[in-house]
Order: structure tokens, then sequence, then C-alpha cells
């Protein structure tokens, strides 16, 4: 004879003491996975750079990017990471971003939102206030290295106000 299984509540139970046991799925020290969550979010792995330390994503979506260091990366144009980058994660979009810019001629420009409406297209789109910038997927399939740099990055803000970025490592 097969024994009786438990009612579902005895299990619900179980799970939930098991729970504290399993990692936290807010929190991770992997550059491989930020990576994973992007690519679950619609988003190309690649748009942090190989010095991510740690990275943590709130219940309403926040996440929270912590880098070794400031740092410069190269996709198409110059970009700046400050060693913490906060931006509201939903599906294929990075809105409200802080602490990333994309250099423009001679002039870096927040970036503040990062989209791909449609992964088919091949496209990304970044928001950098004056202007919107597609670029290809393809830039963003893997982590670019980050490097620090000499020179001073100022951020030019809205309004022409600035704000200094980097700071001078000789």
């Amino acid at each position: 004879m097969s024994q009786p299984s438990p009612p579902p509540l005895v299990l619900s139970l179980s799970f939930l003491f098991l729970l504290p046991l399993l990692p936290a799925a807010s929190a991770s020290t992997s550059a491989a996975s930020i990576q994973s969550l992007l690519l679950s979010q619609g988003l190309p792995g690649g748009l942090f750079p190989e010095s991510v330390k740690s990275f943590s994503l709130d219940p309403n979506g926040l996440l929270e990017v912590i880098l070794e260091r400031p740092c410069l990366a190269k996709f198409e144009t110059k970009v700046y990471f400050d060693s913490i980058v906060r931006a509201n994660l939903t599906y294929g979009r990075l809105q409200g971003l802080e602490g990333l810019a994309q250099q423009e001629l001679f002039l870096w420009l927040p970036v503040k939102d990062i989209i791909v409406n449609d992964p088919s297209s091949g496209l990304i789109l970044f928001d950098i206030g004056l202007a919107h910038k597609q670029l290809s997927l393809s830039l963003f399939e893997d982590p670019p290295p980050c490097k620090p740099q000499g020179d001073k990055v100022v951020i030019t803000k809205k309004g022409g106000r600035k704000s200094m970025g980097f700071g001078s490592e000789r």
C-alpha cells in the first residue's frame, strides 16, 4: 500500500523552513550573475564592465551595481562608469540611470535610460537627454574591460551645469 501524501500546507511550511538556506536572489558578487540577470530581463549581458564587484536588486526593481572603482569602457564611444551605478530595472529597460555617462564629441552626457524595445531589431537605445542614440546590440554581448583614466571626466548636466565625475589618477 502506498502512504498518503502530506497535505499541501505541510509541504508549504517545510519550504518556508528551507528558504533561509537558499542563496539570496537579490545579491551577488559575480559578474556572470549580473549578466544572467540582464539577459533574463531582455537586456544584453555586457552592459556592465568586467569589474563588477557586486550588485543588488530590491523588490521594487532598483538595481544597484558596485564596481571596483570608477572607470572608462568603450562600446562605440567611451562610457564612464561611476563606482556605483543605479537604475530601475524592468523588462527591456534600465530607467533613471545614475552613475553612467557617455562621451559625445567632447562632452560627457549622463545616460538616463537604456532600452531594448524589440530584441529582434538588433538595436539598443541610449537616452542621453538631448538625443536618443541607437547602437547595435552586438556591441553589448560581452562585458567590456574597464580601465582607470588619468583625465578628468566632466559630466554636463541639464541646464549647462557640470559635475566632476572622475578624479585624476597619476
